[in-house]
């Protein structure tokens, strides 16, 4: 038997266990309540939240995209580690925090949080649909993940159209009907099975292509030197440019509303237990970079479509592995790709009915949000499914440039609980400034100023707006802004 018919088993049975655990999530759960879809009514365990928020990094990008930056640009992957490590961190505080204010006044939205703060039904629609484009971005890396795996490992076999509508419509189906008590489940069985194939296949690969990390990392350093540093001659990447990609990508990460609403969804003290246990997702995810430091000397850069197909290319053509091998790969990473897919997807849902939609529409019922947020997953998964297709952009463009993006919310959340001077008008401008100042050095500039990240030059000229803007325009009353600050 062909390996891609035991790859494509492999795959298809993992998908079925994911898709049953997600609709059976939602079972004996009230299917028309707003609070059970978006924070499952304030509940989940620790352990679940653990795997929730680490699986939202354990993304595409790091089966794919991580070992593909580490092949092409050296010691510039250690980046995604450090950024996870350290993003976490302001949780401990800042979680708890959200967590008491969203409880009391019944948040389920950074939109929610940011509006009531500010005074502004109009900032609750601006973050609602940056929220959302960017979760169509981030999303869109994830379904070009799926499909470079069945495409891949089955040997073209399933084409790429067909790998991620298999892939990507499983988990609109069970975050549709399940929200985020689905999404949540499933990467609890998605998040053990990437770790265990991470570290398997991650150590594996070192072993088997270059006899180890020593020998691998003696021989980059003979063979390519200065690729294994930052800013000095032949590394791919300036000191500059690396510490602003880590500022803006530890700053952004818990200003994805994904991720910022799970400060509604447990208690305090599993907030304060999953920040001090979940810089270890930063140490599990070293193995996988070690994957394309692998295939240094061994693939020629010339053998590939994109960097990102280092890992399959690897199994594929250097090692000549089982079929069963090609499953568990293939099986761990979908289980990256959708554990991220389906928390971005409820968080997009969610923010496009209650943040975009309920502001225009106040008196709308419970019901009709709830239609609203379920038909959002189709729209937003049929959305970055067509630019996954047809889009051009790479998994590390992809992930860096959504990052720019929400880092863009941090000094209007941080504004919101530390000072009571901040204003609607200076949040909202501070946002515009810095989204607009984000995409140019993204989309038209060649260059940006010293080599800083273009999310990093536009949270500058975010913060300059907001504070100044603030200055110069009224507050909201002094009892709203206390009650923040001292929650």
């Amino acid at each position: 038997m062909n390996n891609w018919v035991f790859a494509l088993t492999a795959m298809l049975v993992y998908l079925v266990l994911a898709f049953v655990l997600g609709l059976l999530a939602g079972r004996r759960r009230s299917f028309w309540s707003v609070s059970e879809y978006a924070v499952a009514d304030r509940g989940l365990g620790l352990v679940v939240i653990w795997f929730m928020m680490g699986g939202t990094v354990f993304s595409a990008f790091s089966f794919l995209g991580g070992p593909g930056m580490a092949f092409s640009q050296g010691a510039a992957a250690f980046f995604v580690p450090t950024y996870v490590a350290l993003g976490i961190l302001p949780w401990y505080l800042l979680g708890p925090k959200v967590g008491r204010i969203g409880a009391r006044k019944n948040f389920f939205t950074m939109g929610d949080f940011l509006g009531d703060r500010y005074q502004s039904r109009s900032l609750t629609v601006i973050v609602g649909v940056i929220s959302v484009l960017a979760f169509i971005q981030y999303l869109t890396l994830q379904i070009k993940g799926m499909a470079f795996i069945f495409n891949i490992l089955t040997d073209g076999v399933i084409p790429y159209w067909l790998g991620a509508l298999l892939a990507y419509g499983i988990v609109v189906i069970y975050v549709a009907s399940s929200g985020v008590r689905g999404a949540a489940w499933s990467d609890v069985f998605q998040g053990a099975l990437m770790l265990v194939v991470a570290w398997t296949v991650g150590f594996y690969l070192v072993y088997a292509l270059q006899g180890g990390p020593a020998d691998m990392f003696t021989s980059i350093s003979e063979s390519r030197p200065g690729f294994l540093t930052i800013g000095n001659e032949g590394s791919t990447m300036s000191g500059m440019a690396y510490t602003t990609v880590i500022l803006v990508s530890a700053l952004g990460f818990l200003m994805w509303p994904h991720l910022f609403t799970k400060s509604y969804t447990t208690t305090e003290k599993r907030i304060k237990l999953t920040t001090l246990a979940f810089p270890l997702f930063g140490i599990f995810m070293v193995p996988v970079l070690f994957i394309g430091f692998s295939a240094i000397g061994v693939v020629s850069p010339d053998a590939l479509g994109s960097a990102d197909e280092i890992l399959p290319h690897l199994i594929t053509y250097e090692l000549g592995a089982s079929g069963w091998l090609y499953g568990l790969i293939g099986a761990g990473s979908l289980a990256a790709a959708m554990s991220s897919s389906d928390a971005i997807t409820h968080g997009g849902s969610v923010s496009l009915g209650r943040d975009v939609l309920l502001p225009l529409k106040p008196d709308m019922n419970e019901r009709t949000q709830i239609w609203i947020m379920r038909l959002g997953v189709v729209a937003i998964g049929a959305a970055a499914y067509w630019l996954s297709i047809f889009g051009a952009a790479g998994i590390i463009a992809l992930l860096v440039g959504a990052y720019g993006s929400i880092a863009q919310f941090v000094p209007a959340v941080y504004g919101a609980l530390i000072w009571r001077r901040a204003t609607k008008s200076g949040a909202i401008a501070g946002l515009i400034v810095g989204i607009a100042v984000n995409y140019y050095y993204q989309i038209v500039a060649d260059v940006t100023p010293l080599d800083m990240n273009a999310g990093f030059i536009g949270l500058l000229c975010n913060i300059v707006v907001f504070v100044a803007i603030s200055m110069l325009t009224r507050p909201v009353p002094e009892a709203l802004a206390d009650e923040y600050r001292n929650a």
